[in-house]
């Protein structure tokens, strides 16, 4: 199944997150409309009164008190990969560095940031649904202080109870003697293209802020993953409303909101929300302490196009085609193949609206279940038992690698910081797919390079995208701390070099002494 990566903000056309937040609106009336609006007589006959409410001022009233601002305070690390040294790689180097003290220029560096967004409660006392991007800390760094802000100005200092970043969901806990206004889900699923719909909020930071929309599309896909389901809506998304909620005209919590589609970066009237009805059993886990286990094959997927389904006679807009399999994983296991064309799982057809990847991370790990495929012209029923989604790092390693990819002029911040920072390079665990691809044995054990610093002796040395490395100091590989146990081993050695054995695809292996970037 292809990996399921967060939304993020784009000014182009895909779907984005807001990382400051999500907000709707609606587009003003020309002033011919709002004269005929005023004429009773004659849209008495034209639209229901129930349908076109005079004013959302009841409505706002009642549900205001239940939406809340969130804002955090994070510490966020700031990469020094120069250490400073305005001459690193030329001959003033280590004269700079002797003046200078090499310790003090390895000292990290900090600055503070903040993010924005809404939430609303949904109990009498104290639990808060939000977006996980509202509350997740930016590449390196540490949420230290989560705030909840009541209409009033009242300010909470939060706990974070659980974050799950696949749905994009979290859930905040604040406490007090007296007990919370709240607002309880509802139902999309009865919601209407062409309903109205009012959002409350907190866009660019101003606080309390009304809007008001229709129901554009119900469950709109926009091909980001498993819960990449939608209610899209005609009205405004902008940053500081991620998290705040999409009320019916009932005042129910029908849906979270959460994006954007945007050539631009601002709102172009196609703002999407998370279904209450995906959202409320999650949050209902992650209020509990309960782990949240998805379904999982380990397959990789693209939807049937018009070509591919007029080439083998099958209907559009059903099923979803196999690229790949991952070894080792249920799908492997049970058969399928790339190629395969997935009809159907556990008896409900796989379409645009209802994926192959929505239908399997909802169904139990450990179940076993029929899918309906279709190869060599025929259709065929094959049962799998689903497996455990790995976590989103593991998922990320175990991504098809791509040797051949062009490498970014810098590298990005990772985890890897100890490899990182001293041998100026990125790598990743080497599974069976990525050595396959690499040209090596399925069973190698080692590490592939992802990234080379381009001022790094690595670099200097030869070093490049797609190696993978087998030992280091004679000692073999099996993961990424291995190489950062050798690191401080040598650091600790007084050692200014780490040997490395690395292997390229059509190449013997060979020894390459790589220094230590001190």
């Amino acid at each position: 199944m292809k990996d399921v990566k967060p939304v993020r903000y784009a000014y182009s056309v895909t779907a984005a997150l807001l990382a400051g937040g999500a907000a709707l609106s609606i587009a003003g009336y020309p002033a011919g409309a709002q004269v005929a609006q005023n004429d009773d007589a004659q849209m008495a006959n034209v639209v229901p009164r129930a349908g076109a409410p005079a004013s959302f001022a009841d409505l706002t009233e009642q549900l205001q008190p239940a939406v809340v601002n969130i804002s955090t305070r994070q510490r966020i690390e700031v990469a020094n990969r120069n250490g400073g040294n305005p001459f690193e790689g030329t001959p003033f180097e280590e004269l700079f560095n002797r003046r200078n003290g090499d310790q003090q220029q390895q000292e990290p560096q900090f600055r503070e940031g903040q993010s924005l967004g809404s939430g609303f409660f949904i109990s009498a006392d104290g639990y808060v649904v939000t977006n996980n991007h509202v509350v997740a800390p930016s590449g390196r760094g540490t949420v230290e202080e989560i705030t909840v802000t009541l209409p009033d100005g009242t300010e909470y200092e939060a706990e974070l109870v659980g974050t799950d970043a696949q749905s994009d969901l979290a859930v905040l806990k604040v406490s007090r003697s007296e007990p919370f206004p709240f607002v309880r889900f509802g139902d999309s699923r009865q919601a209407r293209v062409g309903d109205w719909v009012v959002a409350i909020g907190n866009p660019f930071g101003l606080g309390g802020t009304v809007t008001s929309g229709i129901v554009s599309s119900v469950l709109r896909n926009t091909g980001a993953g498993a819960y990449d389901r939608y209610i899209q809506t005609d009205a405004a998304i902008n940053r500081g409303n991620s998290g705040g909620p999409l009320f019916d005209m009932q005042g129910n919590v029908i849906g979270i909101n959460n994006a954007i589609y945007s050539p631009s970066g601002g709102s172009v009237g196609i703002g999407f929300a998370i279904p209450a009805e995906i959202a409320e059993p999650i949050v209902a886990q992650l209020r509990d302490g309960v782990e949240i286990e998805r379904g999982y094959l380990g397959v990789q997927i693209q939807p049937v196009t018009e070509d591919v389904a007029a080439s083998l006679g099958l209907e559009r807009n059903r099923g979803e085609f196999v690229q790949s399999v991952q070894p080792g994983q249920p799908a492997e296991r049970a058969g399928l193949q790339p190629g395969d064309i997935v009809l159907s799982v556990n008896n409900r057809a796989v379409t645009p609206e209802t994926t192959l990847s929505y239908l399997v991370a909802n169904i139990a790990p450990g179940t076993t279940i029929p899918l309906m495929v279709y190869r060599d012209g025929e259709r065929r029923n094959i049962n799998i038992t689903v497996g455990k989604r790995p976590s989103e790092e593991e998922l990320r390693q175990s991504q098809m690698f791509d040797p051949d990819a062009e490498q970014e002029e810098d590298m990005e911040p990772s985890d890897n910081e100890v490899i990182e920072e001293r041998l100026g390079l990125q790598v990743l665990e080497l599974t069976p797919q990525i050595a396959r691809q690499l040209g090596a044995d399925s069973d190698t054990d080692g590490l592939v390079v992802a990234s080379v610093n381009r001022n790094s002796d690595a670099a200097r040395k030869g070093l490049q995208r797609g190696d993978i490395i087998l030992t280091a100091n004679y000692r073999p590989l099996s993961g990424v701390s291995d190489l950062e146990a050798a690191v401080r081993s040598a650091e600790a050695d007084n050692r200014e070099a780490v040997l490395l054995r690395v292997q390229r695809r059509g190449r013997p292996a060979q020894y390459v002494a790589v220094r230590l970037t001190r």
